[in-house]
């Protein structure tokens, strides 16, 4: 009640009548002196009571008085309505930058720390929505790229084929197993820029339940085994005892880890091994996937699960994914209120998703 701006105006209001009423007597009290050692001031006196009378001077000097004090006391909070009016102007001219100091405890301290709260969350809304729209051209612009490089090997292998510049049979299925392949690229590209625009736009909720994430770890490793033994590699599998429950989608999940051992697969033949780890730690289940390649440039660490983004530059669609491999895991693990990070481990390259632990069944 006391920082109440309402109860300060009538607490300035009352002090201003008791400051006016003092300020009455002592002015009386004054003149009385002065009206008692000059003739002047007691003929000033005299015209004061006949004109307008002794009441009527004292309620007048009083209202003066009254407004005066009243003033001088509520000028600091006159000011700070100013200070706030002033920049709620600035704000309207586009200056989000700029904030009110809270100086007092009242309505209007909490009317300013509204402002610069509104003022906050309008700039970060606008900041986003830019984001959002370079985001969309980034993304228009990396597609276009990336669906018009192998289209036009496969109009180019097919215009050959349609003019008859080929020697023979066997160049013939050379140029049409060459547009083949590339039409398998140009497709999985399409799928996975699908699946990706799905998962990260809200047009994919995952259909949750009780899942044991050491079940689906052992059994992913096992589908595996065709592809590691192609790569010429082996994976290690370290998975405790207890069965460890989390609630979520199996096919999203089994999709993260999917992208994942495929993506060290690919990258990560040279060390021969892929270990898949599942741990607990505290409220979150911790599953691993790491390969023994080439160590990640530290600078490239952040941008990993970003969509397009390939750490050798060099990569093409052929040499290395579509680019949105890691960045779909990342929007899947999202999605299940979870988190997923990537660092060097030494010796090894560690892709770490957590996802909270629910009790078994």
């Amino acid at each position: 009640m006391n920082n109440s701006l309402r109860w300060k105006m009538i607490l300035y209001f009352i002090t201003s009548i008791l400051l006016a009423a003092i300020g009455v007597f002592v002015l009386l009290l004054v003149a009385l002196f002065l009206a008692s050692v000059s003739v002047f001031f007691t003929g000033v006196l005299d015209i004061l009571r006949l004109i307008p009378g002794e009441i009527p001077t004292m309620i007048i000097t009083g209202c003066f008085l009254f407004l005066f004090f009243f003033f001088m006391l509520s000028k600091g909070s006159i000011r700070y309505l100013e200070e706030i009016s002033g920049t709620l102007g600035k704000i309207a001219e586009g200056n989000f930058d700029i904030q009110i100091p809270k100086r007092s405890n009242d309505e209007l301290g909490l009317l300013a720390e509204n402002i610069n709260q509104m003022t906050r969350k309008l700039k970060q809304s606008i900041e986003e929505e830019r984001n959002a729209e370079l985001t969309k051209n980034e993304l228009v612009t990396n597609v276009s790229h990336d669906l018009r490089t192998p289209l036009t090997s496969i109009l180019g292998y097919l215009e050959l084929i349609d003019s008859d510049q080929y020697k023979d049979e066997v160049e013939l299925r050379y140029y049409v197993n060459i547009a083949y392949h590339k039409s398998q690229r140009l497709k999985k590209l399409i799928d996975d820029l699908f699946e990706f625009t799905r998962v990260s736009y809200g047009g994919m909720k995952p259909k949750v339940e009780l899942i044991d994430l050491g079940e689906l770890m052992e059994q992913l490793a096992e589908e595996f085994v065709p592809l590691f033994r192609e790569a010429g590699m082996e994976y290690r599998l370290s998975v405790p005892r207890e069965r460890i429950m989390v609630m979520a989608d199996g096919d999203l999940i089994a999709r993260v880890f999917d992208n994942l051992i495929t993506n060290s697969i690919r990258y990560g033949k040279e060390g021969k091994f892929i270990d898949l780890e599942l741990t607990k730690d505290s409220k979150w289940a911790v599953a691993r996937v790491a390969n023994y390649g080439e160590p990640i440039p530290e600078g490239d660490l952040p941008y990993l699960f970003e969509r397009f983004y390939r750490v050798e530059k060099s990569r093409s669609g052929e040499t290395g994914g579509t680019g949105l491999g890691l960045a779909i895991a990342k929007s899947i693990v999202d999605l299940h209120q979870g988190r997923i990070t990537a660092y060097n481990d030494p010796g090894r390259i560690v892709f770490e998703v957590c996802l909270h632990l629910s009790q078994p069944i």
